[in-house]
Parts: structure tokens; C-alpha cells; sequence
């Protein structure tokens, strides 16, 4: 498999996993989301889906540049595929808990988890190549946002 062909691959997996947590999060966001009291720095609800995408593209670039070396460092691209694959099943599971099951505490202790696995992918992935590192900071610095909003969401209607 070519590097264009590795690259769509993980792009697709990303925007797919980040379609099924939208499934999860349209109704709530006409329902549940409204009458609960958020902080004066939540953005429209406008911004997620783009913000979102935009984001699911750059980590898909990003695991597909790594997945290319695989020829160079089989077990070191390998573990650091396994982390990407990790911090992907917990993206999805925050939308989940905080939009599905309506907890934001059990979501809040979850995004943490999802942090620290962000940030343990971009540390490996930094080391295989710079550029698939850079990729994921945008995303390091939006799940460390949602953090702040979705601690404040449970701080303000618990």
C-alpha cells in the first residue's frame, strides 16, 4: 500500500468514528444540551462540527504518515498505531458518556484519559516524524479545551 492510499485509509476511519459520536450527539444537542448551563466561553454550537473534521483529517494525515514507516521501525510504529487506535475508541466514547449517557462527570473523568493517550500518541509519533507530531497539537490543545468546558458543564449543573 502507497503513502496516499495508507493516509486516505486512516483519514476515512477517523471521519467514520467521528460521524457514529455525532449520531450519538444530534439529539441530545437539540434536547439535553440546551437546558443545561454553560460557561460564558462555550462556543455556538456551530463550531464543533468543523472544528471536529478539520481535526479527524489532520489526525488521520497524521496516522497514516506514521503507518507509512512501518517499514523502518515495524514495533516502534506499531506501538504507536496501537496508541492512536486507543485514543480513537475513547474520542468516540466521550460523545458517548456525555451526549448518550448525559454524565459529564463520567464524561470529564474520561477526557482525561483521552488527554494522556493524546498526548502519549504525539510524544511516539513525534519521534517516527515531526510533521505527524505537529499534526496532533491541534487537537492536544481542542481536547484540552473540552476539558476545561466539560468540567465546567458538570461544576455548573451538578
Amino acid at each position: 500500500m502507497n503513502k496516499i492510499t495508507r493516509i486516505l485509509v486512516v483519514v476515512v476511519t477517523c471521519l467514520v468514528i467521528g460521524y457514529f459520536s455525532g449520531m450519538v450527539t444530534r439529539t441530545a444537542i437539540t434536547t439535553w444540551y440546551p437546558t443545561l448551563v454553560k460557561p460564558s466561553f462555550n462556543p455556538p454550537n456551530w463550531v464543533f462540527a468543523p472544528v471536529w473534521s478539520m481535526l479527524y483529517v489532520m489526525m488521520g494525515v497524521a496516522a497514516g504518515l506514521i503507518w507509512n514507516k512501518i517499514e523502518f521501525d515495524k514495533d516502534l510504529v506499531k506501538k504507536a498505531l496501537v496508541l492512536f487506535a486507543v485514543q480513537l475508541a475513547l474520542n468516540g466514547l466521550w460523545s458517548y458518556l456525555f451526549f448518550g449517557l448525559k454524565n459529564p462527570m463520567l464524561a470529564g473523568i474520561e477526557i482525561i484519559l483521552l488527554w494522556l493517550m493524546i498526548f502519549e500518541t504525539y510524544t511516539k509519533f513525534e519521534k517516527i516524524n515531526k510533521i505527524a507530531g505537529y499534526l496532533l497539537i491541534p487537537y492536544l490543545l481542542w481536547v484540552s479545551f473540552a476539558m476545561i468546558l466539560n468540567f465546567s458543564i458538570w461544576w455548573l449543573n451538578k
